[in-house]
């Protein structure tokens, strides 16, 4: 209720947005809103009074590097006379040795193949001494000796809890699989020894 009796006490146009103040300008202001001129570059901080700066001369202004050169842009015309924009004229050559198609064409009327083509089949190289494969077993061997040699460096920094079991079930499968080389090997030998 309070608040609906300041509202009422308020009158129409005496509010915040809508007071209107009278403005008084100075006389020279006046003349510099009716002329429409802009504004003084520079002023004195303590007075409106209008204070022109000595002028410099025209080297002594700083220009930055992008507004002290000159545009880089050519204008068309030069652009054109200098032949910019000509264009290079297509010139077909010949992208296969002309004679030797002749020869080749001639070479199959004649006698119904290429002879070319014949040559320029390259035989398989046949190697002299090939590779002997690796050997399973041995590569096993070499694979357990590697882990027997990471635990035991793990060993020495103190880290081998961490990695014994892993190790250890993978040495466990290496050995299964030198087992089965080893028994199959066996089994090669009687069987040979069998035929003999």
């Amino acid at each position: 209720m309070a608040s609906q009796e300041r509202v009422k006490a308020v009158t129409k146009g005496t509010g915040f947005c809508r007071c209107p103040k009278q403005t008084t300008y100075t006389p020279g202001t006046c003349q510099l809103l009716r002329g429409g001129d802009p504004l003084p570059l520079y002023c004195s901080p303590t007075s409106s009074q209008r204070v022109l700066p000595a002028k410099q001369p025209a080297s002594a202004v700083y220009l930055p590097p992008i507004l002290a050169t000159r545009s880089q842009l050519r204008p068309a015309s030069m652009c054109q006379a200098n032949g910019a924009y000509s264009r290079e004229q297509f010139k077909p050559r010949a992208t296969r040795d002309l004679e030797k198609e002749k020869r080749r064409l001639q070479n199959i009327f004649a006698g119904g193949k290429d002879k070319e083509e014949r040559k320029k089949k390259p035989r398989a190289v046949q190697r002299k001494d090939p590779a002997p494969a690796p050997d399973r077993f041995e590569e096993l061997v070499k694979e357990i000796q590697e882990r027997k040699d990471f635990l035991a460096e793990m060993e020495a920094l103190g880290r081998a809890r961490q990695y014994r079991g892993i190790i250890l079930t993978e040495i466990s499968q290496k050995l299964r699989e030198m087992e089965d080389i080893d028994h199959q090997r066996s089994k090669e030998l009687r069987k040979a020894l069998a035929t003999a």
